[in-house]
């Protein structure tokens, strides 16, 4: 999901120029943001399906697939925080290509740090592009706007942790959670990964979840984590 471009966001760059990447970095580390940094279009598309980050710094040419070809893999699986493109290549046509592929601007090297910053604190001014309200899988929806959960028109009354649990289960359907995936995502990075948090939350949740509707999609998935279980798989 993206974020407000605000002191303290999260920013990925995906930049196979490790001195540039370090420039960058090094940059937006001093407007006061946290910053991750890819080298690769694989290394790229995993940090942004794991983590929601605020805006995505994308240069086109990688070693492994294209920063175009980055961009249409996240817009497909629904990512839809803000991409900015850089590039060395200053042409009509590319720079259309990257805004096909769903980036939503465009900046060509060489260019001013100040003005990177200028053109992320403007896409998020204006991120108004249509995205799902609702997450849902079958009768269990959420609102992550609203913070608010139902089940079978029932709503729930989750707890901050529980509410964010749950809305990384609905993001991904059907996939195992490992309990490390977990805990980076609802807890901070530095959460003790060898308490069994996760595992009292997921049992808090089924509580709440399940149990109270005779469900078990909630599954534990053994030596592995745990898996909300998609709705096309049936009880």
């Amino acid at each position: 999901m993206a974020g407000a471009y605000a002191p303290g966001m999260r920013v990925l760059v995906v930049e196979d120029e490790i001195r540039m990447a370090r420039l960058l970095k090094r940059a937006l580390e001093e407007e006061g943001h946290a910053v991750d940094t890819a080298q690769n279009g694989t290394d790229g598309l995993w940090l942004a399906t794991e983590n929601a980050y605020g805006a995505i710094v994308l240069d086109v040419m990688l070693p492994d697939f294209d920063g175009f070809e980055l961009c249409r893999r996240l817009r497909k699986q629904e990512a839809w925080v803000p991409v900015i493109m850089l590039t060395a290549r200053d042409s009509v046509g590319d720079r259309v290509r990257g805004l096909d592929a769903g980036a939503d601007d465009y900046l060509v090297k060489p260019f001013s740090l100040a003005e990177l910053a200028a053109r992320l604190r403007a896409l998020a001014r204006r991120d108004d592009r249509s995205r799902p309200v609702l997450l849902a899988e079958g009768d269990l929806k959420l609102d992550p706007a609203t913070k608010q959960a139902w089940r079978a028109g029932t709503e729930l009354r989750l707890s901050p942790k529980e509410f964010s649990l749950l809305e990384l289960f609905l993001r991904h359907p059907g996939d195992v959670l490992s309990r490390s995936r977990i805990i980076e995502s609802v807890w901070d990075f530095a959460y003790d990964g060898g308490s069994n948090v996760v595992d009292q939350y997921v049992n808090y949740l089924r509580r709440k979840v399940d149990a109270p509707f005779g469900r078990h999609d909630i599954e534990t998935v053994r030596g592995m984590g745990y898996r909300l279980r998609h709705a096309a798989q049936g009880p």
